[in-house]
């Protein structure tokens, strides 16, 4: 592993903020939390989701938002991004590394790929920049007044790689009014999170806010394999965050200052080798959560950095706004883990020879790596604010990435066990530019248009280079340097049906710039996917009922994507392959509403339904070593023997779950001179698929998942004091959640029940 390095910038800047809370470090996100309604009605949400501040019940957008109580709930006490997971209609976010490296899905759309090259269809975006790699897109949340999901294509204000959509953080910026708070909480695991900001006006003009995170767990799982005995090797981490932030505000001028840094070191995700029971997408009998059977758990290890600015400048020029924003962002990696999730492997020549649990047919410990990213971002754009009947945005974007990655192979069973037996280093430059404008029109009062367009222009120039092969493959040098260009659009309209209704229709077309997989520690070809397009069709209601007291939106949609990006994970060769499908569809519904049901009891329900089917016929893929494949199949000749390929013309996507749902209630009352609270949650998410073809093992069950939270609220002086307890997975529902298929039916489990207690105070 090549040392990670930082800057001597970056270092006297982590130890300035990290030490001067040392002492008061704080935890647990706490939003910057909406005045509550007046005459209990629902808060007017605003929402930036096109770049100006509206209204979400009149943007013609399918957009959720979360802040204040649920935002809290949700992401306290440790939780990182994965925290949204089936929370919001139609997204979905699961990870095989664990806290570093989370994956997106909307109505079905994202990427299995754990290629650390991989590029997703769901851009996430952190106050207003743009989170290209997957490494980016695990900073832990916290100090973040609100989330906003926007489901269907995004491509003509956001740009390259939002063919399914966008996920929108917006962290709580400085203001003029001294104010902070700080938390603490303990948990199960001997969980500690601490969290907390502090801000206010420095002079009449500058103001600041130092927002900080700091999360430790113990590891607790035990490794039982024999003669690799250790108690309390995996499943903890040590997360340090930190963000500090300067606002000047003139008379027609404000210029905002970000910068963000953060340090993680622990362990990655356990593998458990053969946890899922042959036949049955059941976990073994007698599963412990606690537990593996590893022959390389003492070298397990994750270790992430990342950090970043960005320069925010606003001009008010009479009816205009011009906007810069420029950002960069850095990111390194190192995250070593034995793969197969076992201990041994069969071996012709000693039969005898330990191995477990179950059949282990090789062994597979590797480690992959970032120790150079590198991302600028430029964007420009003027936007109206007229009083007429016309507005408009224009804009300019550019996006520059310089990324190294390293793949490594380790020989467990050599003669010096974890010696280096393959390498591969990957190297990617990335230039984007864009232009983009949008045109709002009122026809009448309740009647508003909007058309946008984007053109994109997209370049990588890409280098695999293998130095030495654990299959005995020999060194080898592959390049690659494919460009596309694209015009995005988006056409939409808003019509006020009365001052309760919203009525919406959307047609959007978008696409993700092509992809490599230059992974080739066990392969001999860097592959590349072509350029996929989507065009979405939606409609949708939005309204407010019962005089305020509820919201219902709702939404249909369709889609068709051609030539979607699509990646064969694994398989019996343990290979990845980039490939496209020729077309894909989906189609469905989303339901999000709110209410006051009482003076004391506030309630959500949202639900969605997702079909997506690949229709493809000439499509085929490799298939696990050890499952039960349900597609038809066929045999092509391959290096150790024939090789099953599974047809998968019909089938849906991967991690596309056809119904999630989620219900909250909050309960609330007055006692002596404070509030006792309640809050409770479930969510579900129907089964999934976790690999392009189907089989018994590798399907995942329904998941659901119940949460409360409660608690006493009070306040004393220029103080607001709270203390909570809490649970997650309160009925410690256990089951796979994602898998390995090149080896055995290798699982990963999804989080044991976790109970904490909270202490937070406010002060103003």
């Amino acid at each position: 592993m090549k040392a990670m390095k930082r800057s001597t910038l970056a270092t006297l800047i982590n130890a300035t903020l990290f030490s001067a809370v040392a002492g008061t470090s704080f935890s647990t996100l706490a939003a910057d939390e909406a005045p509550a309604a007046k005459n209990n009605q629902l808060e007017v949400i605003q929402i930036t989701a096109r770049k100006r501040v509206e209204n979400a019940q009149e943007v013609p957008v399918a957009v959720s938002a979360l802040q204040g109580d649920n935002l809290d709930a949700y992401s306290s006490a440790g939780m990182d991004i994965r925290f949204m997971n089936a929370k919001i209609p139609s997204l979905s976010i699961e990870s095989s590394f664990g806290r570093s490296f989370p994956r997106f899905y909307v109505r079905g759309l994202g990427n299995t790929d754990f290629d650390l090259n991989a590029s997703q269809p769901v851009s996430l975006v952190v106050d207003e920049v743009v989170q290209e790699n997957a490494i980016l897109k695990g900073f832990p949340v916290f100090d973040v007044a609100r989330v906003e999901v926007l489901r269907g294509p995004q491509g003509t204000l956001f740009g390259r790689n939002t063919p399914a959509g966008l996920v929108k953080f917006d962290t709580v910026k400085p203001s003029q009014e001294f104010e902070g708070y700080g938390s603490v909480s303990y948990g199960s695991r001997g969980a500690v999170d601490f969290e907390g900001a502090v801000g206010g006006g420095l002079t009449d003009r500058l103001s600041t806010r130092v927002s900080v995170l700091w999360q430790e767990k113990d590891d607790y799982i035990d490794n039982r394999a024999p003669g690799f005995e250790q108690d309390d090797v995996l499943g903890g981490y040590t997360e340090k965050a930190a963000r500090v932030q300067f606002l000047y505000e003139g008379d027609d001028f404000t210029g905002l200052f970000n910068y963000h840094t953060r340090d993680m070191d622990g362990k990655p995700i356990a593998f458990r080798g053969n946890a899922i029971k042959a036949g049955t997408n059941d976990l073994v009998d007698g599963f412990e959560h606690d537990v593996v059977f590893h022959d390389a758990a003492s070298r397990a290890t994750q270790q992430v950095e990342s950090q970043g600015a960005s320069l925010k400048l606003e001009w008010d020029i009479n009816d205009l706004t011009l906007t810069s924003i420029s950002a960069w962002e850095s990111a390194e990696i190192y995250s070593r883990a034995d793969i197969d999730g076992g201990y041994g492997f069969f071996n012709a020549d000693d039969p005898t020879a330990p191995m477990g649990p179950g059949f282990i047919p090789f062994t597979s410990e590797s480690a992959d790596g970032i120790p150079d990213q590198d991302q600028y971002t430029q964007e420009l754009r003027l936007s109206s604010n007229y009083a007429g009947d016309v507005n408009f945005q224009v804009g300019v974007f550019y996006f520059d990435e310089a990324l190294t990655i390293e793949n490594f192979s380790y020989d467990t069973y050599g003669a010096t066990p974890g010696e280096l037996n393959g390498y591969v280093i990957q190297q990617q430059d990335t230039k984007a530019w864009a232009v983009f404008g949008s045109l709002d029109y009122t026809i009448t009062d309740d009647l508003k248009v909007t058309a946008g367009l984007r053109y994109s222009d997209d370049e990588k120039e890409f280098s695999a280079n293998r130095t030495l092969s654990p299959a005995g493959g020999g060194a080898l040098f592959l390049t690659e340097n494919p460009s596309d260009d694209h015009v995005s659009w988006d056409l939409s309209a808003n019509y006020k049906i009365n001052d309760e209704v919203n009525w919406y229709a959307r047609v959007a077309n978008s696409f993700r710039a092509p992809s490599i997989q230059g992974r080739i520690l066990f392969g001999d070809e860097v592959t590349v996917a072509e350029s996929e397009t989507v065009t979405s069709f939606e409609t949708g209601i939005k309204s407010d009922v019962l005089d305020g007291r509820g919201r219902v939106n709702a939404t249909v949609f369709y889609y068709t994507m051609d030539d979607q990006q699509l990646t064969a994970v694994g398989g019996g060769a343990n290979f990845n392959r980039l490939v496209n499908a020729d077309k894909t569809t989906g189609y469905g519904f989303e339901l999000d509403t709110e209410w006051v049901l009482t003076d004391n009891l506030n309630a959500t329900f949202n639900l969605s339904y997702n079909n997506t089917e690949l229709k493809d016929k000439d499509l085929a893929v490799a298939v696990c070593a050890q499952c039960t494949v349900t597609d038809p199949t066929f045999q092509v000749p391959g290096a150790f023997g024939p090789e099953d390929r599974a047809i998968l013309d019909g089938n849906s996507l991967p991690h596309a779950p056809e119904w999630i749902s989620n219900v909250t209630l909050r309960y609330s009352r007055e006692v002596a001179d404070g509030e006792f609270f309640t809050y409770a949650d479930v969510s579900y998410r129907s089964e999934i698929n976790y690999f392009l073809y189907e089989s018994v093992e590798f399907e995942g069950k329904p998941l659901t998942e119940v949460g409360l939270r409660a608690g006493y609220a009070w306040a004393e002086g220029d103080n607001e004091y709270e203390v909570s307890a809490f649970v997650r997975n309160m009925f410690d529902e256990q089951q796979s959640i994602g898998a390995i298929d090149f080896n055995n039916n290798t699982a990963m489990v999804n989080e044991e029940r976790y109970i904490g207690a909270e202490f937070k105070v406010s002060f103003f």
